[in-house]
């Protein structure tokens, strides 16, 4: 299907559904929760809650998205939107970049001008990108979702299409985090020959679903902070979502589904966790940051089939497209964000991809994109200027 413009225009009768469920929430008991070791804190809960009723703008943010190049198209029979941002240089390079779960194309925002604009932002033209930002499918408005067995190496296939077919780039080049990292990696795999080159906001080994974490014997001597550091965050805060989403996400999605303080919830949860907030999760987002988050997934109703990514990637594991070394043949980029969920060891980096970069960061999490948008610009533009 060709693409076609896309602009946000959510109807005010879903906008008044929302701020009805937000005035009937039944609010559970909370004690002893001040520093959230039961999980979200009900007091902070209520005071966001109480920022969406009375001072949230809706119609403020999509106005901010739609003023950034959007489309719609359908490939393989699945919906997909994408943002189009074509770049101000002498010769820009095509790039699309990946995001992840809780997160949306919009997590992008502050990347995207920086990124095809370079001369605005005070850097080199030369540097320019021509910016695809995707939201996966099932996600945002790449739904409804309506076929099962879709996750994140059907995904590199349909971003292939997205940028030959559809876009006409021969060759591109791709930065992901989360499931983009996976997507990235998978199109460095599978498509190096198209792929210009991977740059990785985190490292997650294609196997790793059915290898799990590395021991710390993998580690290097100077390298076992890492490993200690992984397996905190795992055991600590990213347990309870790993389980459910993968096991029976449909069964938590009635919930999410339902009520939109039950989503924000859940989605807050992980921003303030998996951020390098220290846990002031407003010094990494704002409020109108974090509302948007969950509107974007609330208006789209697409908890449910963003959720089941993660059945989907723990029931259809990686099967290598060849057999050459290393996995990921496509020049690689990584970058060591010091609060990510997951530090992998320089040895396995060095098997598993064709590194040619390995950045270690001074601040940021797992929503590098929001945390620290100048660093990531920078290396991205850093990387892709020796492959230019």
């Amino acid at each position: 299907m060709p693409p076609e413009p896309f602009e946000i225009a959510i109807p005010d009768a879903v906008l008044d559904d929302v701020r009805a469920r937000l005035e009937r929430t039944a609010w559970p008991l909370d004690v002893g929760n001040a520093d959230w070791r039961y999980g979200v804190e009900r007091a902070y809960l209520e005071e966001l809650v109480e920022y969406w009723l009375r001072d949230y703008d809706w119609r403020a943010q999509e106005r901010r998205m739609n003023a950034l190049t959007q489309f719609r198209t359908t490939i393989d029979g699945l919906p997909i939107h994408y943002i189009h941002e074509r770049g101000k240089g002498p010769d820009p390079m095509p790039l699309i970049l990946s995001h992840g779960w809780p997160w949306t194309f919009w997590d992008f925002q502050k990347v995207i001008a920086p990124l095809a604009d370079p001369g605005a932002h005070g850097a080199d033209p030369a540097d320019a990108f021509d910016v695809v930002v995707p939201s996966l499918p099932g996600f945002g408005f790449s739904t409804p979702l309506e076929r099962a067995g879709v996750e994140w190496m059907k995904t590199a296939d349909l971003w292939v299409a997205l940028m030959g077919d559809v876009l006409g780039y021969e060759r591109f080049a791709a930065h992901g985090g989360d499931w983009g990292g996976l997507i990235t990696a998978q199109l460095g795999h599978k498509y190096a020959d198209r792929l210009i080159g991977a740059h990785l906001g985190v490292c997650t080994p294609m196997t790793l679903f059915e290898t799990g974490l590395p021991t710390e014997d993998q580690y290097a001597e100077d390298e076992k902070d890492r490993f200690h550091h992984t397996k905190h965050r795992m055991q600590s805060v990213a347990t309870s979502h790993l389980v459910v989403q993968s096991d029976d996400p449909q069964t938590l999605a009635y919930g999410l589904h339902d009520s939109p303080v039950g989503l924000s919830s859940w989605i807050l949860e992980r921003r303030r966790h998996w951020s390098d907030s220290n846990g002031d999760v407003e010094s990494r987002f704002s409020k109108d940051d974090l509302i948007t988050t969950a509107m974007l997934y609330w208006v789209t109703e697409s908890a449910v089939s963003s959720m089941r990514y993660y059945w989907e990637a723990q029931h259809n594991l990686w099967k290598p497209s060849h057999d050459r070394q290393p996995v990921v043949q496509a020049p690689t980029a990584i970058t060591l964000w010091p609060q990510e969920l997951m530090l992998m060891p320089t040895a396995l980096m060095e098997s598993f991809y064709n590194l040619k970069r390995l950045t270690p960061m001074p601040s940021g999490g797992h929503f590098h994109p929001m945390e620290e948008p100048e660093l990531l610009v920078e290396d991205i533009r850093a990387f892709f200027r020796t492959l230019r």
